[in-house]
């Protein structure tokens, strides 16, 4: 019989383009966030030295012109002590749900603990249960020596049944594009999903928001908890200003639980505030790439984290 030929002129010797869905897990401060940023080579994700950053699933998104892999940073999962964090597990296993590949992080500076635990078992149940890939990833590989690192690498071997396993350093850069290759392995035969050139579909506002958290979080006490909602009111183009050099008024609004706290993120006389402001707008204007005058308030909402209608309202 002769040979087919393909009906749309393309050669079947060339891999078929994979496109698809990454999900990064992992317990709070596992690295997740700065192995997305790594990842797509763009700042897309918030990191903080604080656990629990992440409040939304960032996509970043990167493209070759082999492959669009696009990852979605999600909260740590972990045991929920209030209603805030009941949701964002929630959140965490939809996201599971549909993805194509699995990233489990665990940092290769902390020991193998019960957080752990706690992930690879509701990973193991989703591997049952929908046949998910899940690649573990020991984060931090920078921070240890080689006798650590093997240490580590064993202990995630005995915590589950892994597709793979592959140490790494997002500061560094340490096997970053393995990690690529990898979870890009696991995708499915697909036409690209965004066009060339999207980082993220991520609003701009809601990018606003998380640089501003992300400003705020840095440099607080150890007793300052994880407490701090923030919400952009308005984003408003500045009127007569000279053709050419726009520049964009943001009022942002920050929401805290007790008085206290308040205190502390403004600091002695305005001081800390200003600093915030100042870290957060050189990241805005980096990401829409024009002047921007932020104006900053904070506020207090008594303990939202455990009020349903003050979390709605506040966007969760």
């Amino acid at each position: 019989m002769p040979e087919s030929a393909d009906t749309d002129g393309s050669d079947a010797s060339e891999p078929a383009y994979r496109a698809g869905f990454a999900c990064l897990v992992g317990r709070p401060n596992a690295g997740k966030s700065t192995l997305t940023n790594a990842l797509v080579g763009h700042k897309v994700a918030i990191t903080s030295s604080k656990p629990q950053t992440t409040r939304h699933t960032i996509r970043g998104i990167t493209t070759t012109a082999h492959s669009q892999l696009i990852l979605v940073d999600t909260p740590g999962l972990h045991r929920p002590r209030t209603l805030l964090g009941e949701r964002l597990n929630h959140l965490v296993r939809e996201t599971l749900l549909e993805v194509d590949v699995i990233g489990f992080c665990l940092p290769a500076d902390q020991k193998i603990g019960p957080g752990d635990a706690y992930i690879a078992k509701e990973l193991a149940e989703l591997q049952r249960a929908k046949r998910k890939p899940v690649v573990a990833l020991a984060t931090k590989s920078d921070k240890v020596d080689r006798r650590r690192m093997t240490e580590h690498l064993i202990a995630i071997d005995q915590l589950g049944a892994w597709d793979e396993i592959v140490p790494c350093s997002a500061t560094r850069g340490d096997q970053v594009e393995v990690v690529k290759t990898v979870l890009t392995s696991y995708l499915p035969a697909s036409p690209q999903l965004y066009p060339d050139g999207v980082l993220t579909d991520e609003p701009d506002a809601v990018m606003i928001a998380e640089l501003v958290r992300e400003a705020a979080l840095e440099g607080v006490r150890d007793e300052m908890p994880h407490s701090l909602a923030v919400v952009v009111e308005e984003m408003l183009p500045r009127e007569g200003r000279p053709e050419g050099d726009p520049m964009l008024d943001v009022r942002v609004n920050v929401f805290v639980e007790r008085s206290s706290q308040k205190a502390i993120i403004i600091g002695r006389a305005g001081a800390r505030l200003k600093e915030v402001g100042s870290n957060a707008r050189a990241g805005i204007e980096e990401l829409l790439g024009q002047k921007v005058y932020l104006d900053l308030h904070v506020k207090v909402a008594k303990d939202w984290q455990r009020d349903p209608k003050q979390m709605q309202r506040l966007g969760f």
